[in-house]
């Protein structure tokens, strides 16, 4: 079972967009979102979920009115302002470091589990899928992609799939560490633009820490030629393959808007362009086999 993670060092490349046309091409996968704090992977594969689960990290004051005197220690030790005059914790604020609960002379106040999200798997057209949702506001994405990424390799274990398809966090954070580990190569989702040129020399220090395989894919190629041969230029200096361009093109959006991959929407397009795309990276992901579609 192979691992490949889609990344971009940065948000808005169409990371997610190319995760999904790959999703309908190559062998039996398993597919992770693991883009947790603004997942969107559903949106163009509309799963069904099976099973739905509470993820639950770290740790929130819970105060009991009836012990509390209102003595104000806990508003006066709290540094992140998250407990109200009237003595109500404010989630939104709490960043769980348990001063009120060891300051608070009648105990009035405990540390509870904290539910800061729902985990998922769920079957799309295209194979199991999982995935999640961080809650507004909440911490421990990484704990949390690492999660997804593990639901998604048992499933691949257990349905015999070949391989495990990772839509993987932008930047090059925690949540993006979490979505790399343990991958055996990655694909940079880059665009012709110097932010993105940019981030992806980022990412591709950060993969190359790893000691993880990377390959190239330049999307919105024929906006910005001078970037595209400088996103070249410097893959070729880092011996990172390209393995191919998509045009900018409003057909991704029509499909975005229909609920549909690249490929469903445009097959003889860019949906042809993406499936060559595929069989450069299966040569490399899977060099004893033969390319599929």
């Amino acid at each position: 079972m192979k691992q490949l993670v889609i990344v971009s060092g940065k948000g808005g490349t169409g990371k997610t967009s190319v995760t999904a046309a790959l999703a309908g091409l190559g062998p039996q996968k398993v597919l992770a979102d693991c883009d947790v704090d603004a997942a969107d992977l559903h949106i163009v594969l509309h799963p069904d979920i099976v099973d739905a689960q509470e993820f639950v990290s770290g740790e929130t004051p819970v105060l009991d009115p009836e012990v509390c005197i209102q003595c104000g220690q806990c508003i006066e030790h709290c540094r992140f302002d998250a407990i109200s005059d009237d003595f109500r914790i404010l989630k939104e604020h709490c960043e769980g470091c348990g001063a009120c609960a060891f300051i608070c002379p009648e105990q009035a106040i405990t540390m509870a589990p904290r539910t800061c999200g729902m985990q998922y798997l769920s079957k799309t057209r295209f194979g199991t899928m999982a995935h999640a949702e961080l809650g507004v506001g909440e911490e421990n994405s990484g704990k949390l992609v690492t999660s997804v990424r593990n639901a998604a390799c048992s499933a691949a274990e257990k349905e015999g799939a070949e391989l495990v398809l990772v839509d993987g966090s932008p930047g090059v954070g925690c949540p993006v560490i979490a979505s790399l580990t343990g991958a055996d190569a990655c694909l940079i989702v880059t665009e012709p633009t110097k932010s993105a040129l940019h981030d992806m020399r980022r990412i591709l220090e950060l993969t190359r820490r790893f000691g993880i395989s990377s390959m190239a894919l330049i999307n919105k190629a024929g906006v910005y030629e001078a970037a595209e041969r400088e996103i070249r230029d410097f893959c070729e200096s880092q011996g990172v393959a390209v393995v191919g361009e998509l045009s900018y093109s409003p057909v991704v959006t029509q499909a975005q808007i229909h609920g549909q991959t690249i490929l469903e929407r445009d097959p003889e397009g860019l949906g042809r362009t993406i499936r060559d795309v595929w069989s450069r990276i299966e040569s490399r992901l899977f060099p004893t086999t033969q390319p599929s579609n």
